[in-house]
């Protein structure tokens, strides 16, 4: 009986079966294209989502049908970086669809929780399939990016792919680099990246990621490795790699170095490499490398000239400081940044005892800054070179407190942490120290109470620095918390940040990570339909044009931001602001000293994007969500700003005019050209 029981309900669960698939139709597609569409109102609206980091929005489309949206999900946790998703991110790793994998893995990657690693490795070592070199080059990052060290050794002793194995060995240079840059390094993984860049037949795009691996990575030992790296530099003549060799060579601390560095200069007229040559020189002798410096003065280039004198900045001698000082005020045609650089080295290291020489020196300092000029960066930097000599700070607090220029104020504040954090400050000042500490105290929270944001990011830092131990000599920190109080967000966010830091280490409080600003504003898909994917963005500037080419499809709400500012005039008369020779120049600040923005704040987009070659345009930030006006183009490759900073934009012409850019500089006028 019972078995007649158990066939009866055996065949109509059979018969249920059947009857229900007969139900499905036969010929439903499995859809494996990725096709992400603007257009799309679920991709806007699950865009939007991610916008406003709503993860739990974004979690269903993990699950869609449509690998479209499985992929863009998995990438809105590159930008939002939500470790409440791992897991499910960890399934994503076995999709059927190799896109929505990659998208996957590269979020795991961003994220960058140990708690990935595993899932990592495992997906990397079961995924067989001839096709896949590009999930496994992302995949082999994001372990660089996330895992624990114990990978590291296995992934850098892998000598076995090909050299047109191109995809897989820029996984393994980046996974080397990740770790690199979090600060796991082991001598298997610095060899592996000296075999790539020196032997002969690899990628360029792999030697370079080696490279820069040599050139940006801390405590790593390479001193045995001068003379591989001056073969390198006699028959290597691509100015990226070049550039990055010159301070991997310096680490070195070699005689050997010292002549590929001197080679290396003549060889090249490559201003990039130049200027990371003369910085590479600060691990030599001083009197080693002192004439090609002070020759270097005299370059036509601004960044070599700058670069020269910023040596002498850093690396200078009391024996010199004359020198410095002469050169300054006696040298035709220095660009105003060399000259006030060299009469900063001269206040540095003119000894104290020789007071004649020491008056004379910020005497000529002071008439600069009282002489008419309507170059207020200058003036900001002559500030900055008085700080070198300390009994300066009641001068540069009386004139820059009283500046109706915001960009002085802010170096006046800046000047005055200078002195504060002078290494030899108690010796200095001697009996008068504490009393001395005491006035900057009062001055840094005359900076808060003024409500200027940059003066009082400036002043929040160095009063937070325990080194220094303001604790000592400050009554009462309450006025940090009324400031804050009347803080304008998410325009002043940043100070924000600084001013909450400074008020929980006085409260003996370790400060919580910042929160991003509250979602504020929305992206405008009405303007973004009116922008093709081929659109250009045209910028004016005081020294000739610069077209950009704009990369709608990677960040959306990016350029749509920068496209509403352009048409609306913003960028007009704007300075460049920012100029680091061989890394950026910077601009878009309303009030020209950085610390500039509007009444709002945009989300990161930190899609799979790489600053790997010079040209770059990313959004500058206080950290990621924080974006608004400012930006900035790369010299060079900046691997290092790799998924953090929102790249939106790429230089079509006009990179000889990014390279002539200097502070002060403008923008007169940007247009958008569909």
């Amino acid at each position: 009986m019972f078995r007649k029981l158990l066939s009866a309900l055996l065949l109509l669960g059979i018969l249920l079966i059947f009857t229900l698939t007969q139900c499905v139709p036969a010929n439903k597609e499995i859809l494996t294209d990725v096709n992400l569409d603007f257009k799309d109102p679920l991709y806007r609206l699950l865009y939007d989502y991610q916008d406003q980091l709503l993860t739990d929005s974004i979690l269903p489309f993990f699950y869609d049908r449509d690998p479209s949206y499985r992929y863009a999900a998995a990438l809105a946790f590159a930008s939002n970086k939500d470790p409440l998703v791992l897991d499910s991110l960890i399934q994503l790793l076995g999709d059927e669809v190799q896109q929505v994998k990659v998208a996957a893995a590269y979020a795991l990657g961003q994220i960058g929780s140990e708690k990935s690693g595993t899932a990592l490795v495992n997906a990397f070592a079961t995924d067989t399939l001839a096709t896949s070199q590009k999930f496994k080059k992302i995949v082999l990052e994001a372990i660089g990016k996330s895992a624990s060290g114990d990978y590291l050794d296995n992934i850098s002793s892998v000598k076995s792919y090909f050299r047109s194995d191109t995809l897989l060995l820029e996984g393994q240079a980046y996974a080397i680099y990740r770790y690199g840059q979090r600060g796991i390094t082991s001598p298997v993984g610095t060899q592996r990246m000296v075999d790539l860049l020196a032997k002969k037949g690899y990628p360029e795009s792999v030697r370079l990621i080696a490279a820069n691996y040599l050139y940006r990575t801390r405590d790593i030992k390479i001193d045995t490795f001068a003379g591989k790296f001056y073969q390198v530099a006699q028959r290597e003549n691509d100015p990226q790699i070049l550039q990055a060799l010159a301070i991997a060579i310096g680490k070195t601390k070699k005689p050997a170095g010292l002549e590929a560095l001197k080679y290396l200069y003549g060889k090249s007229d490559d201003f990039r490499v130049r200027v990371n040559v003369i910085r590479a020189m600060s691990n030599y002798e001083y009197d080693e490398v002192k004439d090609l410096i002070t020759n270097a003065l005299k370059s036509d280039n601004q960044h070599i000239a700058q670069a020269a004198s910023q040596f002498f900045v850093d690396y200078g001698n009391a024996r010199n400081a004359t020198l410095y000082f002469n050169t300054a005020k006696n040298t035709e045609n220095l660009s105003w940044q060399v000259r006030n650089n060299l009469l900063r080295a001269a206040n540095r290291y003119v000894p104290k005892y020789f007071v004649n020489r020491t008056n004379n020196i910020n005497a000529e300092i002071k008439a600069r800054v009282e002489a008419p000029n309507d170059n207020v960066y200058e003036k900001a930097g002559l500030l900055k070179a008085l700080s070198e000599y300390g009994w300066n700070y009641k001068y540069i607090h009386q004139k820059g407190y009283q500046s109706e220029q915001t960009i002085i104020r802010s170096a006046s504040v800046d000047a005055l942490a200078e002195i504060a954090m002078r290494p030899d400050f108690d010796k200095f000042f001697g009996a008068s120290a504490r009393r001395v500490k005491k006035e900057l105290a009062g001055y840094f929270k005359e900076a808060i109470e003024k409500g200027d944001i940059a003066m009082s990011a400036y002043a929040a830092k160095v009063l937070r620095m325990p080194a220094l131990d303001f604790k000592a000599v400050v009554d009462s920190f309450d006025y940090m918390t009324t400031a804050m109080g009347k803080l304008e967000l998410p325009k002043e966010i940043e100070i924000k940040y600084e001013l909450q830091k400074t008020v929980d280490y006085f409260n003996g409080v370790t400060a919580p990570a910042n929160l991003p600003p509250r979602y504020n504003h929305p992206i405008d898909w009405n303007l973004i339909d009116g922008i093709n994917p081929d659109a250009e963005a045209k910028i004016f500037t005081s020294k000739g044009e610069i077209t950009l080419s704009l990369m709608l499809q990677h960040a959306p709400g990016t350029v749509s931001n920068f496209v509403r500012l352009a048409r609306n005039n913003f960028y007009d008369n704007k300075n460049f602001h920012r100029v680091i020779s061989n890394f950026v120049v910077q601009g878009g600040c309303p009030r020209g000293d950085g610390y500039g923005g509007l009444d709002y704040t945009i989300r990161s987009e930190l899609g799979m994007a790489y600053y790997d070659d010079a040209g770059y345009v990313g959004m500058a930030s206080a950290g990621n969500h924080t974006e608004c006006t400012q930006w900035f183009i790369t010299h060079s490759p900046t691997p290092h700003l790799d998924g953090n900073y929102t790249i939106f934009a790429k230089v079509k012409s006009g990179m000889d005019v990014v390279n002539q850019l200097q502070i002060g500089d403008r923008i007169t006028d940007i247009k958008i050209q569909n």
